[in-house]
């Protein structure tokens, strides 16, 4: 049997709203961005999360491209990161000509940990950029307190976040943005696309946000007939992805709890099996504080050493099941060093990362997968005891 890492599910919709969108080209209608589904799409994000103003964008990436430039940072700007964390995090801060200043993570969540943060604050800080790792929360209360005090602006990596909350308020509406992920490893997907959560009062940002977003151009404002021809007013790129994109994640985002119940029952079945080995001393598994109600995006083990741990993604893979390690820590990678890290300045990310291994899940794995991988699993981890 051959069991794969993740698979994108289709919640049934995508191609009747896929032809809809083709069809109604004849009626004047378009397939390029900001149509009838990107619409919906943003609706649908405002209304059930609570975000002040959603905006499709092309990926994960390019929402915190465009909410990195909102910013305005400057050439020795510093901006305060996970190190265990996509390179996506860091390059809208790198490209803008920024520092960003690494920091290490609580070993229980193995999310940003506040103390940190208030540690690597200097003069040059002008904003914290939290990652909601496997969908479980920050420390949000924390982070913003301390972003109030030191006056930063906060931009949520909730890539991997998307319908989970903390202290009932969804991920990605708390700081001044957030930034979504729909690429097909995530929850919901339309293969590629994000969006941007735009959390703020204030209207230039808003208006801003929509020219950026544009090339650059005013033409959502043309497209609202507010003005009667649009022209290049700042800098921008395009960041709309396709309406054929944004009509299969609306398609998605119709089953938005029942895709999430699903990866949830098998997230259960993980945590239950694997449950006496941990209190056998052999594993750690994740811990979701009460403050957060996770979205099961990812299930993880965390072994005594690595060398255990790549033995037994090592037995699982000459099973045919595909369980894989996560970040390479961005501090300790080449390009990490070449911007002046050292290996070793991170010690909790350092060690957690060594040691830690994931397991398949998605919507819609059957039963017998599930039962295999768990099985196989514990057949192992009995031989290691």
């Amino acid at each position: 049997m051959q069991v794969p890492f993740t698979r994108p599910y289709l919640a049934g919709n995508e191609l009747l709203y896929i032809e809809d969108v083709l069809t109604s080209v004849c009626q004047g209608g378009h397939i390029s961005g900001d149509g009838k589904y990107s619409r919906m799409v943003h609706e649908t994000i405002e209304k059930t999360f609570g975000a002040r103003k959603a905006l499709l964008t092309t990926s994960g990436t390019t929402s915190l491209e465009l909410a990195t430039q909102l910013l305005d940072l400057k050439f020795g700007d510093e901006v305060i990161v996970p190190s265990y964390t996509f390179s996506s995090t860091v390059n809208p801060v790198v490209l803008a000509g920024a520092r960003p200043v690494f920091a290490d993570i609580c070993p229980d969540t193995l999310n940003i940990d506040p103390d940190e943060i208030r540690r690597k604050i200097t003069k040059k800080t002008r904003a914290i950029f939290p990652v909601h790792y496997g969908g479980v929360s920050c420390a949000m209360d924390e982070i913003m307190e301390i972003s109030a005090d030191h006056k930063l602006s906060v931009v949520e990596d909730a890539a991997q976040a998307v319908n989970a909350r903390y202290r009932g308020r969804y991920l990605g509406t708390i700081g001044d943005f957030g930034c979504y992920s729909f690429h097909e490893t995530k929850n919901y997907t339309c293969g590629e696309g994000g969006a941007l959560l735009i959390n703020s009062e204030d209207p230039e940002i808003l208006e801003r946000a929509e020219v950026l977003r544009e090339k650059g151009t005013n033409r959502n404002k043309f497209d609202r007939g507010e003005v009667d021809k649009y022209t290049w007013v700042d800098i921008g790129s395009s960041y709309l992805p396709s309406d054929i994109l944004a009509a299969v994640l609306y398609a998605q985002l119709e089953k938005l709890d029942e895709i999430q119940k699903m990866r949830m029952e098998i997230w259960d079945t993980y945590n239950r099996a694997f449950k006496p080995f941990e209190e056998r001393g052999m594993i750690r598994l994740p811990v979701v504080p009460r403050y957060a109600e996770h979205n099961a995006h990812l299930f993880y083990i965390i072994f005594r050493d690595e060398m255990t741990r790549d033995l037994v993604m090592s037995r699982l893979k000459s099973s045919g099941i595909r369980a894989v390690f996560h970040y390479v820590p961005l501090h300790s990678s080449p390009m990490g060093l070449k911007m002046g890290s050292r290996k070793k300045d991170l010690p909790v990310t350092e060690e957690m990362s060594s040691r830690l291994l994931r397991f398949p899940i998605y919507a819609g794995m059957e039963h017998e997968i599930l039962e295999y991988i768990v099985q196989k699993t514990i057949s192992i981890l009995k031989e290691l005891e």
